[in-house]
């Protein structure tokens, strides 16, 4: 038997699910307070070296991929469905017994049944009053006993399955986030105009994912307001496979091309790096005396450039402190990945520890991965040395590419969700029993019905039949 196991018995258990929610519910507050897939530095200056590694070892900047998170879900998934198994059992007689056992006793002893005499004998009341039942019910059985009769109707048995349809939604959900993570990915990839690529970074672990097809970019569209800020910036884009391209279409922000179970989204944009670009000298690229920089208040939204040059410290407004340019590297590496030209300065706050920066020429919102209070980017267009090829501004497209073959279970969950939720609020198992006793020259009528849910919608139905009855007596 199942109720003997000991390990059904632990998964059936209420115990379990109050323990594992109250721990999910906990482990997302975490996950809130503490910034998730944020740059190893803003965690390491937050935290320090060996609260950095603990954290990171137990997954905490990447919780909810985590082995212990998944975990948690799947120990949840399990006993949500060992539950709901152990408690159908006892529902399923209920709901799928063709002859049920009809008690009239049950239905003529309690205390809100109402009675009335009636001169007509039993099988005249049943021939009667059996079409009544049966048209408001549906379900409808007459039974006889001692001369007299009981006429038994129900209607709504299904929807004692309203909590199992929400079970089922539950773990709809739960699987479908799981497979999402397990099999889903996310990352992100920049394409200069005329140009295509078929791998990807990862956001979590910036490793390069290969896939099955190429992305090219045919052209790329910027609309500024009149102020110079970015009103629409659109991407044409192909998908080539084998050599040839079998969907094309213009994305822009939220309006994603879609294929084969993977998303591509517009995300963000910038103009094409020094390498891109004519030189007006021959001779070969180097650091510049001074470089324009950008720097951008996440908190006031204000954007300033100034003027720095190698080793100078600049000081930053809104006192967000001062940066100072260490060197320049025309080779320089993120994560074991080639970004080309970059500077490397020191950004110290007017709180904490000194940052070092890493600035991308050819990444104009690189430093924006790192986070803090200010967003630093070297302004390449004002490098004198290049010049465009052309008098047209080349671009590249920034690129979110995801993929969660998960995301159809979710939405059956949803909407599994919706339904069960409908049935079990709205909808009750009805039962109404018509007890007919003989008496010496008449029959007493006994009515009396039950309800598992929404008790005074049931009381007012039988008051209204009752009414009815005596009416037409």
């Amino acid at each position: 038997m199942k109720n003997a196991n000991p390990l059904w018995k632990f998964f059936c258990s209420v115990k379990l699910t109050v323990v594992l929610l109250l721990s999910l519910a906990f482990t997302s507050v975490i996950g809130t307070v503490i910034p998730q897939n944020e740059s190893p530095d803003v965690y390491l200056q937050a935290y320090g070296a060996f609260r950095y590694q603990l954290l990171s070892a137990l997954g905490i900047f990447d919780m909810y991929h985590s082995w212990w998170f998944q975990g948690l879900l799947l120990l949840l998934t399990v006993n949500i469905v060992v539950c709901s198994i152990d408690r159908l059992q006892g529902s399923w007689k209920v709901i799928f017994n063709r002859n049920p056992r009809v008690n009239p006793q049950r239905f003529s002893k309690r205390s809100d049944a109402r009675s009335f005499t009636d001169k007509r004998d039993v099988d005249e009341l049943v021939k009667a009053y059996e079409p009544v039942i049966a048209r408001r019910f549906g379900y409808c059985r007459v039974t006889r006993a001692d001369g007299g009769a009981a006429i038994y109707g129900e209607k709504g048995r299904l929807s004692r399955l309203g909590v199992y349809i929400v079970h089922l939604s539950v773990i709809f959900l739960l699987v479908g986030g799981l497979v999402g993570s397990f099999f889903g990915f996310e990352g992100f990839v920049n394409i200069p105009e005329g140009e295509a690529t078929d791998t990807i970074r990862l956001r979590n672990t910036g490793a390069i994912h290969r896939l099955d097809f190429q992305i090219r970019c045919d052209d790329f569209n910027l609309e500024l307001y009149e102020n110079g800020a970015p009103k629409e910036y659109r991407s044409s884009l192909s998908i080539v496979e084998g050599g040839r391209a079998v969907k094309q279409k213009d994305i822009v922000v939220n309006d994603p091309i879609r294929y084969r179970g993977i998303n591509i989204f517009q995300s963000s944009y910038g103009k094409l790096p020094p390498e891109h670009m004519a030189r007006e000298k021959t001779s070969p690229s180097g650091p510049e005396e001074t470089y324009t920089l950008s720097f951008t208040s996440r908190s006031s939204g204000m954007q300033y450039t100034q003027k720095a040059k190698v080793g100078e410290p600049v000081e930053i407004p809104e006192g967000l402190g001062r940066f100072v340019i260490m060197a320049y590297e025309s080779t320089a590496s993120f994560r074991g990945m080639d970004v080309g030209e970059a500077l490397k300065g020191i950004l110290t706050p007017p709180e904490g520890e000194p940052v070092e920066v890493l600035l991308p020429l050819k990444f104009g919102n690189f430093d924006k991965m790192r986070g803090g209070e200010i967003i630093i980017a070297v302004e390449n267009q004002d490098r004198e040395k290049f010049t465009p090829q052309s008098s047209e501004t080349r671009y590249y497209t920034g690129l979110q590419v995801t993929r969660d073959p998960g995301v159809w279970l979710v939405y059956s969950g949803f909407i599994l969700m919706i339904a069960g939720c409908f049935v079990t609020f709205y909808l009750s198992h009805q039962q109404v029993c018509l007890v007919i006793e003989p008496l010496r020259q008449s029959s007493r009528v006994i009515l009396a019905g039950i309800a598992n849910r929404n008790k005074l919608a049931m009381k007012n139905s039988i008051e209204k039949m009752f009414a009815d009855m005596t009416e037409r007596q």
